[in-house]
């Protein structure tokens, strides 16, 4: 049994895992598989399981930040998952992005402390190339509004830089920001794990952060839609890598 998480390999056996920040969207992302059942929670690690077109998949929050993620990463790769999409929600760092938009991150920009703590600033943070490759693909196929590029992972809401820093990672091209990403790519790949990530844009570029946050909480429209378009992105990206995966 794992001591964070609160699984083990008689619980599941699935090689896939989503990995949702917010423990509430664990039951929402279960309402989308087959035989979906909740296997428990400690702290912020709430835990489902599920099928989808056949393939078992594990769903497990991460709660905020870094260090929780790294633990949810560590443990899971304890009990045999070996692929892992993070769903998650950022703020848009481009005008180009509206609410309800969903960032395929290829990268991120580690400004979080435990990526560093894992690896040199200078490591890369990077997602699967081909994990990247199948999501990209199926949303074309699932006509989602979708863009790939690079993030930028943080670890604070509410630094008095925060508006510097946007603009400063803005004007480098870097499409949003979020608070997990640089850890699951930073440690999956040092774990030999294969990662990607999925965000729904739910901050405007230049919007106001607390009024943006607070319409998410209470389900607004376009932002739930957002939320609805990755969890069906990454079942059927996972569907179709495990196809794959059996040729």
């Amino acid at each position: 049994m794992q001591p964070h998480i609160r699984l083990n390999t008689s619980m599941t056996r699935a090689k896939y895992a989503l990995l949702p920040g917010d423990p509430g969207r664990v039951d929402r992302i279960a309402r989308f598989l087959d035989k979906a059942e909740i296997l428990g929670q400690n702290r912020e690690f709430r835990a489902a399981r599920g099928w989808y077109q056949g393939v078992e998949i594990v769903v497990l929050s991460t709660g905020i930040g870094g260090p929780s993620t790294a633990i949810a990463i560590e443990e899971l790769r304890q009990v045999g998952v070996n692929t892992l999409i993070r769903i998650g929600s950022c703020g848009a760092l481009q005008d180009s992005l509206a609410l309800g938009d969903v960032i395929i991150a290829h990268g991120a920009v580690a400004d979080d402390g435990a990526s560093k703590t894992y690896a040199p600033a200078s490591y890369p943070a990077c997602a699967d190339p081909y994990l990247t490759a199948t999501l990209i693909q199926q949303a074309k196929q699932m006509n989602i509004s979708a863009v790939c590029g690079l993030v930028r992972s943080h670890d604070s809401f509410y630094t008095d830089r925060e508006a510097e820093l946007d603009a400063e990672w803005s004007a480098r091209g870097v499409l949003g920001a979020d608070m997990e990403t640089a850890a699951l790519m930073v440690v999956g790949a040092l774990r030999g794990l294969r990662t990607a990530s999925l965000l729904n844009v739910v901050v405007a570029h230049n919007g106001c952060l607390e009024s943006s946050i607070n319409h998410y909480v209470q389900q607004e429209t376009l932002c739930q839609q957002g939320e609805e378009h990755q969890i069906s992105l990454a079942l059927q990206a996972i569907y179709f890598d495990s196809l794959q995966g059996e040729q």
